[in-house]
């Protein structure tokens, strides 16, 4: 079956009452026919539910599905999308151990880096996403564990060549841990470049409709039995309702992506001609920097715009107040375009300087494209740039 078949019939056991739509298990914890069974459930000689914190039938039908779409052997969810990049990492590096990673990270992605695991005696090293081969091996130490990053970046849309890593992790021994959000297994399968571990967010277009928190890790079972355990003994667990949610929406994740693509890539070609836009970043557009690397490792150029304007965050908040369409909101993945300036919101406790090296400007747009009509988005975003940049030139 294809997997948009596997992603719509993949659901738990049916039940005694033969229901068409999966039931929602929303309770705490699971009985025992007997002492002996609890028992055995307890030494794991028999499998089954215990406490909702370890496994849930609901939770576990989200994970199949993601496995499913990712090739990934195994996974486990989490509350958040943060709390599965955390667990990624903290539930496989020890003290001594060395982590090499993009620079271009989502702000609490270089949080954990370089200030929790630090405090825990876990270096790293940082590189830019178009660094050279040679680059990226001569970063590799001694005790060096883990590769992580992001592609595309969040907010920059920087890839990496998904190849190259792979090929250097498996000349090292080194994890290969992927945050796949902006893309999706519907855009790109890291597994099949090699990745051991694939981190999601499921919050954004998984759920695509801005209801539910959820986080989930999948990859290779040797290398998600020491998060599982990390996760049961320290709670970061998913809500059984959330996991009832999200697996209901990944029944439409591939034609959403699709819609959220072909929007995003018209939009972008129609603000690349406006002369009161300064630049349009989009991984599909020809001016992308890496248009060729996003063609080769991504079958769409996925839903994320961003926007560069003239006139700082001015300039940018005009542009915001002649919107009638979008929602502006630090989220994304909606089917609801939503905007947001990372300067000021999503990136704003990075350093100047690390903002500067990862060209978050105060005049940066970060668009999530939803599924509205692209006419009208078109139209709307056309106002917008044009009334805010007559608005900063009648001020000058």
């Amino acid at each position: 079956m294809k997997r948009q078949t596997k992603a719509i019939r993949t659901q738990t056991k049916k039940t005694q009452y033969r229901e068409h739509s999966t039931p929602l298990f929303l309770t705490s914890s699971f009985s025992f026919e007997s002492a002996e069974q609890g028992k055995a459930l307890f030494d794991e000689t028999e499998e089954g539910n215990i406490y909702s914190r370890f496994s849930n039938p609901s939770v576990q039908e989200f994970v199949d599905k993601v496995c499913m779409l990712e090739g990934a052997e195994d996974g486990l969810a989490t509350a958040t999308g943060m709390a599965a990049v955390f667990a990624s990492m903290a539930g496989i590096l020890k003290s001594g151990d060395h982590i090499i990673a993009c620079r271009a990270l989502f702000g609490s992605a270089h949080q954990i880096i370089t200030q929790i695991l630090a405090k825990w005696g876990i270096t790293y090293t940082y590189l830019d996403a178009d660094a050279s081969e040679a680059a990226w091996e001569a970063a590799v130490q001694p005790n060096s564990r883990m590769v992580y990053l992001e592609t595309p970046s969040n907010p920059g849309l920087e890839l990496v060549d998904l190849e190259m890593i792979g090929r250097i992790c498996k000349k090292h021994n080194l994890i290969f841990n992927v945050d796949n959000c902006f893309a999706t297994p519907i855009i790109q399968t890291p597994a099949d470049f090699g990745a051991d571990l694939i981190v999601h967010s499921a919050t954004k277009f998984m759920d695509g409709q801005g209801r539910v928190l959820g986080g989930v890790v999948v990859g290779k079972a040797e290398y998600i039995a020491p998060i599982r355990f990390f996760c049961r003994h320290t709670g970061p667990s998913m809500s059984p309702f959330n996991a009832w949610t999200l697996s209901k929406s990944l029944e439409t994740l591939e034609l959403r992506m699709e819609r959220h693509s072909q929007n995003a890539l018209r939009l972008a070609e129609a603000l690349e001609a406006l002369p009161e836009v300064k630049k349009v970043n989009y991984p599909y557009l020809p001016s992308h920097a890496q248009y060729e690397l996003a063609k080769a490792q991504m079958n769409a150029g996925g839903a994320i715009v961003t926007i560069e304007l003239e006139g700082g965050f001015e300039r940018v908040s005009a542009f915001m107040k002649a919107l009638k369409i979008p929602t502006l909101s630090s989220n994304l993945g909606d089917t609801r375009t939503i905007i947001t300036n990372p300067f000021t919101t999503t990136h704003s406790k990075l350093k100047p300087d690390e903002k500067a090296s990862l060209g978050i400007t105060e005049g940066l747009i970060r668009i999530s494209v939803g599924l509205e009509a692209v006419e009208d988005l078109i139209e709307d975003f056309t106002q917008a740039a044009v009334v805010s940049a007559e608005a900063i030139t009648a001020k000058v």
